[in-house]
């Protein structure tokens, strides 16, 4: 029996809160370690760039690890409004999310651009968290189709040791009432998978849009945990999440990969 990689769940808060409201909402996910120790689940967030760093000092030995929205495809330069992936390695952060749906349709980041981040991201030992979806519904050949092209688009330039996670998010079911059904994210995540069988590092894929409770039990063949929008705001439904995917039959405690750690 291949052993699974170990579960993880995250929680992206886009540009929802106001300053204190981020900061108020990262004390509370830090009462989360707790439930995050010995559960066999890794857990991030990913704030706001103006929270970053505030969120690795409230989140330091809690193991739940830190993210950014977005990094730049160099490392330092003459890019004003850009992030460095290098300064963010520095403070602490440890995941980088790239190419989400947003960013392709409002700025125009195509395929070329997100491989380019995840590049930058992975050389400077960030862990890329590269968001992929079909825009419109389509049958689960087709989606997949669609879906391994922009993955592997993305990591032709991530060296295949390096540590990668896939947020599977149809555009379509984003912000949406319903999440996309599970037997359509089943299908396109197990494909997915053997499409990067050939990776030599460790790559976990989750599912975001409109996720909630108990997506990850009707998903759990096909993925290796969730990606979690507003339903995460609530700090207790964070929590119920994390224990439904600690409770799971599949999730294998000592699994490929280590515990989320602390880098600051």
């Amino acid at each position: 029996m291949t052993t699974r990689p170990r579960p993880l769940v995250g929680v992206s808060l886009k540009m929802y809160f106001s300053l204190a409201r981020t900061r108020s909402y990262l004390a509370d996910v830090a009462t989360l370690g707790p439930d995050v120790a010995g559960s066999g689940v890794d857990a991030f967030v990913i704030p706001d760039f103006l929270n970053i760093t505030t969120g690795i000092d409230l989140l330091r030995g809690t193991g739940i690890a830190v993210g950014a929205q977005d990094a730049s495809w160099e490392d330092f330069g003459a890019l004003t409004g850009e992030v460095s992936p290098a300064a963010l390695r520095e403070a602490g952060a440890r995941f980088v999310e790239i190419g989400h749906a947003e960013r392709r349709r409002m700025f125009a980041e195509d395929d070329i651009v997100t491989a380019r981040k995840a590049a930058a991201a992975a050389r400077n030992g960030l862990v890329p968290l590269i968001c992929i979806g079909e825009n419109v519904r389509i049958d689960v050949a087709d989606a997949a189709r669609t879906t391994i092209s922009q993955v592997l688009a993305a990591l032709e330039d991530v060296p295949s040791e390096a540590e990668v996670v896939i947020g599977y998010e149809p555009n379509w079911a984003i912000g949406q009432t319903e999440p996309a059904p599970p037997e359509h994210v089943v299908g396109v995540t197990t494909r997915l998978r053997d499409a990067l069988a050939h990776r030599r590092g460790l790559t976990r894929i989750l599912y975001g849009g409109s996720a909630g409770p108990g997506m990850f039990t009707d998903v759990a063949e096909g993925v290796d945990g969730l990606f979690l929008g507003r339903f995460a705001h609530d700090v207790a439904n964070f929590r119920s999440v994390i224990q439904e995917i600690a409770d799971h039959p599949l999730n294998a405690h000592g699994s490929t990969a280590e515990p989320a750690t602390d880098r600051a």
